[in-house]
């Protein structure tokens, strides 16, 4: 082995005792301190296990029907509209001041050629 070989094992060899000696110091049990006492905590704990649905995942309950649904065609022009808008892609937050400039925002008028 080389000597910068050697000399850097050495030195790992160093880092590695000096990090172990660096643990933190183990102060005991901590006591617990509380400002309620055992019956207001037995109280909040029946309250707890008495509420309804307690253990549900609110993705998996059901929604409420729509009071005034949208009308599909509706729904559908405007989705055809925005994928078809020449700056569906711009973030306003990559302009100054968070604005989209003019030149972007100006509808083109495009012809298709007739066949």
């Amino acid at each position: 082995m080389t000597a910068s070989k050697i000399l850097s094992a050495i030195a790992i060899a160093l880092m590695a005792a000096s990090g172990a000696t660096h643990a933190e110091s183990y102060d005991g049990v901590q006591t617990m301190t509380s400002a309620r006492t055992r019956a207001e905590v037995n109280a909040q704990a029946v309250e707890a296990a008495a509420a309804a649905d307690q253990n549900v995942d609110m993705r998996s309950r059901v929604m409420p029907a729509m009071t005034n649904p949208a009308d599909r065609s509706v729904i559908s022009a405007e989705g055809v509209a925005a994928a078809q808008a020449p700056n569906q892609n711009l973030n306003r937050n990559a302009f100054v001041n968070s604005v989209i400039p003019s030149q972007y925002t100006v509808q083109r008028n495009t012809r298709q050629a007739g066949l």
